[in-house]
């Protein structure tokens, strides 16, 4: 097996484990025999455990770029293209964090280390932030003083819905689908654009 497959198979084995009996319930131990790699070939991939689970989380965001790249090629016009975007991360997050159990304590609890693993995925996050906008000022839809800082203060505010939007705590009374059309409005304030509310 090839050093990328033998680490795939590392993580993939260390998810199941995070998301059945949580980090702390875990060993690397567990880990190595679980995957039937050995404690050698595990510490040769990953000195403790917290290394193993921000490779988790890695991979996990690394999914959720995947999906992000694919909204900013979609042939949208720029405005609702952005709200697409948010839509997606929150839902992907939230699917995520869901999705993996017991991982779910730790994604609250160990802040730093989950800040630390998805540095990356917030930079390209704001990457694809920027040429959204940048695409929606050199169309004529977007009228914003600074492209960069607009892009960081959109990623950060998406960033803190975060944790409301898992537990539906976002819009009291709204659904999702109802919420957008406040999101467009909020952001055709924000960003001197027009977005058209039957887009949504």
């Amino acid at each position: 097996m090839s050093i990328t497959k033998t680490r795939q198979k590392l993580i993939e084995v260390a998810r199941e484990l995070f998301a059945r009996k949580g980090i702390e319930g875990t060993t690397m131990n567990d880990i190595a025999t679980t995957s039937q790699k050995g404690r050698r070939t595990l510490y040769t991939y990953f000195r403790n455990k917290e290394e193993v689970f921000a490779a988790v989380i890695e991979d996990e965001l690394e999914h959720l770029s995947e999906e992000m790249d694919k909204v900013v090629s979609l042939p949208l016009p720029p405005d609702i293209k952005i709200v697409k975007l948010i839509y997606t991360h929150l839902s992907l997050i939230k699917d995520v964090v869901k999705r993996n159990g017991s991982l779910r304590a730790e994604f609250f609890s160990d802040i730093n280390l989950v800040e630390k693993a998805r540095r990356k995925f917030d930079l390209e996050e704001i990457s694809a932030l920027r040429s959204i906008l940048r695409e929606g000022m050199e169309k004529g839809v977007f009228h914003i003083d600074h492209l960069n800082l607009t892009a960081d203060v959109i990623h950060y505010a998406v960033k803190g819905i975060e944790v409301p939007f898992m537990f539906d705590r976002l819009g009291e009374g709204l659904s999702m689908e109802d919420s957008v059309g406040v999101v467009e409005r909020l952001l055709q304030r924000s960003l001197g654009a027009t977005i058209p509310s039957d887009n949504s």
